[in-house]
């Protein structure tokens, strides 16, 4: 990570991107500002690692890659709760995975799942397995 590499930084910000913004960006901060909730973005102090929070049948920053059962179009604003209500409104599907907008295209995306795959760790991504 680049803020452990810097010196001169105390905290960072990451911020995920979305259709409007365009890419994802980091920003390195002199100085740890105080925390503000943000579903955008993720944010760290230097040292500390991230950590992130937990919600019950989510896995954040998890891939589930394969055991496919089709994709999912989500609305604009749509996140990864419509997906996992889609995976639990479908009877064949077992687990499911979203992807932020700008990491498998330029919108989101939810892939319901019909296998349980094992978890790969990936930014961007959040699954959960639900039968």
């Amino acid at each position: 990570m680049q803020c452990e590499r810097d010196r001169r930084c105390r905290a960072w910000t990451f911020s995920y991107p979305s259709g409007g913004r365009g890419s994802a960006m980091c920003w390195l901060k002199n100085m740890v500002p105080p925390r503000v909730r943000e579903s955008c973005c993720v944010s760290g102090v230097r040292g500390a690692g991230v950590i992130e929070p937990h919600r019950e049948g989510m896995e954040s920053s998890i891939d589930r890659p394969g055991g496919d059962l089709r994709g999912v179009d989500l609305r604009n604003g749509e996140g990864e709760g419509a997906c996992r209500a889609a995976c639990i409104a479908e009877t064949r599907c077992r687990a499911w995975t979203f992807a932020r907008p700008g990491y498998v295209g330029r919108e989101s995306r939810c892939f319901l799942k019909k296998d349980i795959k094992p978890p790969r760790r990936k930014v961007g991504f959040i699954s959960g397995v639900v039968r």
